[in-house]
């Protein structure tokens, strides 16, 4: 299993090795590679730009890997940018099956985030070469960085890599399988498979009354909704916000001047799920498609309610007046109506703790996930064999 780290930890870091741990446990052999975006430092951004379009190290590491042991899969969570889908074709070349876990809109979108501009944008949907996104230098503000990553997409578009290289994707929701369906990858090449919590942390009572936010501190997250939301609020009520991130210091210096939040800065996995079992409610204002939306479910494991943005996947996952309230993204005076409700509403509010905890325990769990998991391990096989086989058959016919 192969993954590429962020430089803030986040939901994509956590389920990675969620995954890992379930399959370990579950007896299976799981050897991992792991980059770290803190390497990128020592290196030239020219050398990090054609890394993310071929890695010659990274094909010759997994290509050494698949000589020395028999592998039965190559399940790629996050590639870019170190690790690059020249990955893929190390795994070709042995015949190993390819499974890639779509956990961000890259190679939609060089932005990543269907975001721009404080909203949701789709200008590079469906585009060979994503030209928007460099006139607005959506990846990182630069156009030259966005060049780099339409290049890589554009690329492998051309090579087809995507279509061919892969045999199976793993799509978070129906929502994002639903938008690679329509960018024109092919439906029997995505499959759906939730996140999970592993371990289960357990019921919280809400003991602790507050309001929590949980995740990265940047602009497609929200964070500026929440913040303005608390201002409109009126009311006396406590905000935690824990995480980290490149708005940091405005969180800083809203803490200084609302003496009703406290930034806890990024805590652990632990931390986080006793930080969720005694607050009230968990608030989950992101403004871009989020492909999952993980906190939400560490929520409803530790049984508190959400309150999320109504887009996207997380309008699939929370179930509005059941296991917690929808609000318009991005309307920081519908967000504040939902907190007084929330508070006008206590009874009604530990009614949806019960609620929440079914729905993970329904659909969330590591068991059912495994299933799904080993199942999309088993068809993508499938697919490598076959596509093997037919090209075996082209060969000898060439040979004719």
């Amino acid at each position: 299993m192969l993954h590429n780290n962020y430089q803030f930890r986040g939901g994509e870091d956590e389920s990675f090795e969620s995954e890992v741990r379930m399959l370990r446990d579950q007896g299976h052999s799981v050897e991992t590679i792991v980059m770290s975006n803190a390497q990128i430092e020592s290196r030239g951004k020219f050398q990090v730009a054609l890394d993310s379009l071929w890695s010659v190290s990274s094909y010759e590491l997994v290509d050494r890997r698949l000589r020395e042991d028999a592998f039965d899969v190559l399940h790629v969570q996050n590639f870019f940018p170190q690790l690059s889908p020249a990955v893929y074709y190390a795994a070709k070349k042995h015949e190993v099956a390819v499974v890639q876990t779509i956990r961000n809109y890259r190679l939609l979108c060089p932005g990543v985030f269907f975001y721009r501009d404080g909203q949701v944008c789709e200008d590079c949907m469906g585009k060979v070469f994503k030209y928007p996104g460099i006139l607005h230098g959506c990846y990182r503000g630069s156009r030259l960085a966005s060049a780099s990553v339409a290049a890589m997409t554009a690329f492998h578009s051309v090579k087809g890599t995507w279509l061919n290289a892969v045999d199976l994707y793993i799509a978070l929701t129906q929502f994002v399988r639903d938008k690679f369906i329509a960018a024109g990858f092919p439906g029997d090449k995505l499959a759906v498979k939730n996140n999970f919590v592993y371990p289960d942390p357990g019921q919280g009572n809400g003991e602790g009354g507050y309001a929590l936010f949980v995740g990265r501190l940047s602009p497609e997250k929200g964070v500026d909704t929440l913040l303005s939301a608390w201002k409109q609020l009126g009311r006396s009520w406590k905000l935690k916000i824990a995480g980290d991130g490149p708005l940091s210091p405005e969180v800083q210096a809203f803490c200084g001047a609302h003496k009703d939040v406290e930034w806890l800065g990024a805590k652990s996995r632990a931390e986080t799920a006793e930080l969720m079992g005694q607050a009230r409610v968990l608030i989950f204002p992101s403004r871009w498609y989020e492909t999952f939306g993980r906190v939400a479910i560490e929520s409803f494991a530790a049984g508190t309610p959400v309150i999320a943005s109504r887009l996207g996947a997380m309008a699939e996952i929370c179930e509005d007046g059941k296991t917690g309230l929808l609000f318009e993204p991005g309307n920081a005076t519908n967000l504040a109506e939902k907190l007084r409700w929330v508070l006008d509403n206590p009874a009604h509010v530990d009614g949806m703790r019960p609620v929440a905890r079914r729905t993970y325990e329904s659909r969330y769990t590591m068991h059912e996930n495994y299933r799904v998991l080993i199942q999309a391990y088993e068809s993508a096989q499938r697919a490598s064999r076959s596509s093997a086989n037919w090209a075996g058959k082209r060969s000898r016919l060439s040979d004719v």
